[in-house]
């Protein structure tokens, strides 16, 4: 899918308002004046004056308004390929200069990369890496990323939907059968999420290949050398200008995309989840869960269990000890 924007006065764009009147979504994107949909584009208006055409059309669609005067910020391109011009990357992080994080990585073309799921008892783990050019930086900020813990699912959802079809990314889920079994064969949780990353990097090095990025940025969960110790043995491992910090996501846009669209698997995992249950499931690791849990073990027996949880959290005995109650 093509992606095309251009900056816009703010009479151009009401001039597309009007011209795309009856062609208007219900429900704009963050920060939007207008989205609308034609049969071969999806139109969305921002209020910086920055508009962003998407889809197979989107040349000609964009092309209407070239032709009136609005100056071109370039194309976007397909997963990986040359993206928007004439825009100026993010500021550098404080927190870029700790660690081995090289100074100005904001300003960076960027792999970013982390995992949902570690510490909520129902659902899979899922890690996504995405790539964000430093040209797609501002069109990024425009649709809403920032660091997913300041968002709700509902804003997870919204924006997550806005960003899929723009950056080139890798989602990895592990789920809960195959979880449980590994975990019971010895692995730990964080040779888990080592091996998730290091696939979903891969597959997106493979993506935009032959561009490469100037910096692989992993959201740590574990030292640098535990990392690739848990890595040992891997056919194939992304080694070159890998770097590791807590609270990535403000550090490089790409984490942040990571973060939101790792999240947005892992909500419609749980919807799935809870129609397979049959009722709504919660997140986390608290009391709810346990309730949850007790609910299900009832509903469908303990062996439904491992399809939905990871067995070895505290929370199956709590939720056993809840049936031994409900029962006797």
């Amino acid at each position: 899918m093509g992606q095309i924007v251009l900056n816009c006065s703010k009479e151009s764009i009401n001039a597309m308002n009007k011209f795309y009147e009856k062609q208007l979504l219900g429900k704009n994107p963050p920060g939007s004046v207008f989205a609308a949909k034609t049969s071969g584009c999806t139109i969305t208006a921002y209020q910086s004056g920055k508009v962003l055409f998407q889809g197979n059309d989107c040349d000609r669609e964009a092309g209407r308004w070239q032709d009136a005067g609005a100056p071109a910020a370039g194309k976007l391109g397909n997963a990986g390929k040359p993206g928007i011009s004439g825009h100026t990357a993010a500021g550098k992080s404080k927190s870029a200069a700790k660690g081995n994080v090289p100074t100005g990585i904001g300003q960076m073309s960027v792999i970013g990369s982390d995992e949902v799921g570690t510490g909520d008892f129902f659902g899979p783990i899922t890690v996504v890496a995405a790539y964000v050019k430093k040209e797609h930086i501002p069109i990024l900020k425009e649709l809403g990323v920032r660091d997913s813990k300041d968002l709700n699912d509902e804003k997870i959802i919204e924006i997550a939907k806005s960003i899929k079809d723009v950056v080139p990314f890798s989602l990895m889920t592990l789920k809960n059968d195959k979880y449980n079994q590994v975990q019971q064969a010895g692995m730990s949780q964080g040779k888990m999420k080592a091996l998730l990353h290091n696939q979903a990097i891969l597959k997106v090095l493979e993506k935009i290949a032959p561009e490469k990025p100037e910096a692989i940025l992993i959201d740590q969960f574990v030292q640098q050398s535990t990392y690739f110790l848990h890595l040992k043995g891997q056919k194939a491992i992304a080694r070159e200008n890998v770097y590791f910090s807590t609270k990535a996501e403000g550090i490089h846009l790409a984490v942040a995309a990571a973060s939101i669209l790792a999240r947005y698997a892992f909500i419609q995992y749980i919807d799935k989840l809870s129609d397979a249950a049959g009722f709504r499931i919660p997140k986390g690791a608290g009391s709810l869960v346990d309730e949850a849990a007790a609910k299900l073990i009832l509903k469908k027996g303990p062996d439904s269990l491992s399809s939905f949880v990871k067995l070895h959290f505290a929370n199956t005995d709590k939720a056993m000890a809840l049936v031994r109650k409900k029962r006797g």
